[in-house]
């Protein structure tokens, strides 16, 4: 649902007078494209091509919407990659590494930019006990899939006897979690993208979540939580959050808009939560918010990610 509304807001918002837009259903009945008298078209996924009216049409590029799996994880930029269509996103490599929290934190920690979490890893099949895992973290601790968005299977545990409720929960998403420790402090999230050969971040929005932490519903319910943008926040920290987004940035080789969620605790030391390479484009969504604040339009900005991707 949330690729949907993402695909309706990228298609009205590509400029018509410089490209010729085809929005492609993928699921797993297919890929196919709904022409305008509803007529579904199936793809050929030899050359990523559509065939209407007895015309082959071929694409220059490719804006990818899909949230999780395949959009966001480098399976459909590896297919791209391999028939040498340019695409809009981050590439294979990056995608599968941000998308696994926990490799991606081991990462970015290397860095030494920015303060990640404590936090374990584990599969399915070798999760120790839950007292085994609380000897090693302390609580609250969140619980959550290591290969997921939308915060989906996620839980805040703070008491040692819902830790095993949680892992279940996490588990049924995937068949790997990441258990990190609580930090407390303010959250924001910053979009950074590469706007004519500098790489830029967007306005901040302060995230201020109406429940415990920023679950599904917190994020997708309106009116449960807020999203202050740009966030009320000092220079020097607004500073500290955009510039170490783009040093993330670079240092992961990123490509087009990501957005990446950070905590700043209480004594001023920020932490990074996690990296987002397709983040949510609905029109609520926080990277058009950001986009607005920065005084740009949708059309604007998304002529740029496109022109990005066709010179590179």
């Amino acid at each position: 649902m949330i690729s949907v509304q993402s695909a309706v807001t990228i298609e009205n918002n590509i400029d018509p007078e410089r490209f010729n837009v085809y929005k492609i259903a993928i699921d797993r009945s297919g890929w196919f494209h709904e022409t305008a008298g509803g007529e579904k078209v199936a793809v050929d996924r030899n050359d990523f091509s559509l065939t209407i009216g007895g015309q082959k049409i071929n694409f220059d590029a490719v804006f990818i919407g899909i949230h999780g799996t395949p959009g966001e994880d480098g399976k459909l930029q590896g297919y791209f990659d391999m028939l040498e269509i340019p695409y809009t996103s981050c590439d294979a490599i990056t995608s599968a590494l941000t998308f696994n929290k926990f490799y991606c934190n081991k990462v970015v920690a290397d860095f030494g930019v920015v303060n990640i979490a404590k936090s374990r890893h584990y599969f399915r099949h070798s999760v120790p006990a839950p007292e085994a895992i609380l000897a090693e973290l302390s609580l609250p601790v969140f619980v959550k899939p290591n290969e997921g968005g939308s915060s989906i299977g996620m839980s805040r545990v703070n008491k040692a006897e819902d830790l095993a409720g949680a892992l279940d929960k996490a588990f049924q998403e995937d068949r790997q979690i990441i258990i990190e420790e609580f930090i407390s402090g303010r959250e924001f999230t910053v979009g950074v993208f590469n706007n004519n050969g500098t790489i830029t971040a967007l306005p901040i929005t302060e995230v201020v979540a109406g429940k415990e932490f920023f679950d599904f519903v917190a994020k997708f319910t309106p009116g449960v939580s807020k999203e202050i943008t740009p966030a009320q926040i000092d220079a020097a920290t607004t500073a500290l959050i955009q510039d170490t987004a783009k040093d993330i940035y670079e240092r992961l080789n990123c490509k087009g808009i990501i957005r990446i969620d950070f905590i700043r605790r209480d004594d001023g030391q920020l932490f990074m939560l996690e990296i987002n390479t397709m983040p949510g484009q609905s029109e609520n969504s926080i990277v058009p918010q950001q986009v607005r604040a920065a005084g740009m339009t949708l059309r604007e900005f998304y002529g740029t990610l496109i022109g990005a991707c066709l010179r590179k």
